[in-house]
């Protein structure tokens, strides 16, 4: 995993906070804690962590309260949140993840599974966003597929404009036909015309696929290859049916 994933501790428990700042910073996280609920919100604004370990019982806000408005902002629902609750109950557990968190776990705890359990949710999300950068890419290419082929269509109908009035030209010529100059000129300018919009269109499309493939290059930094993202995936199974 990353070894600057952000992670937000927010517990009302003193012993909770410092134990895993202490721990989880050994381990090369950068970690920021609160102890009241309505301090949370502000806190990720500021912070914007990739994780939160989350108390359910919280004074001022609770951790499911906290996790709803998250999960109902679009710029802070991709954080992954661990709730910690003294709470064992089955509908306590069923509230959470309905409320959007990503795992849950009772109190005591076991540091290790604790662990174990944020390199499965870091990991599991890193795996979403692999999905949502392919995914971002078919678009793009998608999106560029319509507008060559539209373009494509005015192509078509612009040479078929072209070679209606250049064949209307010879075939008058043909015939023995003199043009004046103001005859010509109306036969020549949708010519013209026609020739200035294929150009801008062209242009058009120039930039269209200049454009698409900058957004390509950089989502492309962001993404890794599908050898290492089908290994990251058997490893996830592996160790969720170990």
């Amino acid at each position: 995993m990353n070894a600057r994933k952000k992670i937000l501790i927010a517990d009302d428990e003193t012993i909770n906070l410092d134990f895993f700042e202490v721990m989880l910073s050994k381990l090369g996280f950068v970690v920021e804690k609160c102890d009241n609920g309505s301090d949370v919100l502000d806190k990720v604004k500021k912070f914007l962590p990739d994780l939160i370990i989350l108390d359910n019982i919280m004074p001022g806000m609770t951790g499911r309260e906290i996790t709803k408005i998250l999960k109902n902002d679009p710029n802070f629902k991709e954080i992954s949140i661990i709730m910690l609750s003294a709470l064992d109950d089955v509908k306590d557990k069923v509230a959470g993840f309905d409320a959007g968190v990503d795992d849950y776990i009772t109190k005591p705890f076991n540091f290790t599974e604790v662990l174990a359990r944020i390199n499965a949710v870091l990991r599991n999300r890193a795996l979403f966003e692999q999905i949502k950068v392919r995914e971002t890419r078919l678009t793009l290419a998608e999106e560029l597929n319509r507008h060559l082929k539209d373009s494509l269509s005015v192509f078509i109908g612009s040479v078929d404009d072209l070679d209606k009035a250049i064949a209307t030209i010879c075939s008058n010529t043909a015939n023995g036909e003199t043009f004046s100059q103001e005859t010509l000129i109306h036969h020549l300018n949708p010519v013209s015309e026609k020739i200035l919009a294929v150009r801008k269109q062209i242009a058009a499309l120039d930039a269209r696929i200049e454009k698409t493939i900058n957004e390509w290059d950089n989502l492309k930094k962001d993404e890794i290859g599908l050898s290492v993202l089908e290994v990251q995936i058997r490893k996830f199974l592996q160790q969720e049916q170990s």
